[in-house]
């Protein structure tokens, strides 16, 4: 019994260390340019698509993009509103992080409280991924088909661009 339950500890411990790792590899390769605030909508690909938020792409190149002040407007409210829905689950998620690192010191672990702030985490990574989605959904309504289809030319520009092998200009 005992062996099992360094093995489950183990197995946390490793799968944790991985979140941790993911987590500081998506932090790492965010855009220098993007605002410090929360990520914004960062697109079809999932948190960390070519590191920048499509709306602040979108925001930076209001003038390529000939955007209306009603668009660009529209467009800050749906950042701010996305932000301000963010900063709370993201306050919560973290403290979850926190407790989950606590509930690992103890020896032994609890595993069946580790178990449950898991899943509590899990909720919350939900609760970001659909408040990305939403928003990134908002801020293409606001734009034409021809506006979307030069935002992606944009984003693969910046793809392309963020794909230079390191040591080489970019």
């Amino acid at each position: 019994m005992g062996k099992i339950r360094i093995s489950l500890l183990a197995v946390t411990v490793f799968a944790l260390s991985g979140l941790t790792m993911a987590n500081m590899t998506m932090a790492a390769s965010s855009d220098p340019n993007a605002p410090a605030k929360p990520g914004f909508a960062r697109g079809r690909m999932g948190p960390g698509f070519f590191g920048a938020p499509l709306i602040t792409i979108a925001l930076n190149h209001k003038s390529e993009l000939n955007l209306t002040t009603d668009q660009v407007t529209n467009l800050e409210n749906i950042r701010s509103h996305y932000q301000s829905q963010v900063t709370p689950v993201q306050q919560q998620l973290s403290s979850i992080e926190k407790e989950i690192a606590s509930l690992m010191q103890q020896t032994p672990a609890n595993l069946v409280q580790i178990k449950s702030k898991l899943q509590d985490a899990e909720k919350y990574r939900t609760d970001l991924r659909y408040l990305r989605i939403e928003a990134l959904e908002n801020g293409r309504s606001v734009l034409t088909d021809q506006q979307k289809e030069q935002l992606k030319t944009l984003v693969r520009s910046r793809r392309g661009h963020s794909r230079a092998p390191q040591g080489q200009p970019s």
